[in-house]
């Protein structure tokens, strides 16, 4: 069986990637930015906030829920939206770790 490329790396990389990957759309960095500065769980249709449809804003939940940044739960007909501390505190370790690595203070190039 063939070895996927992204197998070829370690761990901590293949995580960083996965955020990455995660916040690569403006849509999702929106959505995440919208539930912080909301602070609060919000069971209204975030896609009212997005210039999107309500099915590609349920696409990029979907994506935000499977990392882990956002969760959702439902109640009655309505689903309740909220940035997962848990998540959001992961995201900013790996990010700061990342950034820390790319320190170029010491590196010359001249």
């Amino acid at each position: 069986m063939a070895q996927a490329k992204s197998e070829l790396f370690k761990e901590e990389l293949s995580v960083t990637a996965r955020y990455f990957k995660a916040l690569a759309h403006p849509a999702r960095v929106q959505i995440l930015q919208f539930l912080a500065k909301s602070k609060s769980c919000i069971t209204g249709d975030i896609s009212d906030e997005l210039p999107l449809g309500r099915t590609t804003v349920n696409q990029h939940i979907k994506e935000l829920k499977k990392i882990g940044l956002i969760t959702g739960h439902i109640e009655g007909v309505k689903t309740k939206y909220c940035l997962d501390p848990k998540g959001v505190t992961e995201l900013k370790k790996v990010l700061q770790l990342f950034i820390e690595e790319l320190d170029v203070k010491d590196y010359c190039c001249d």
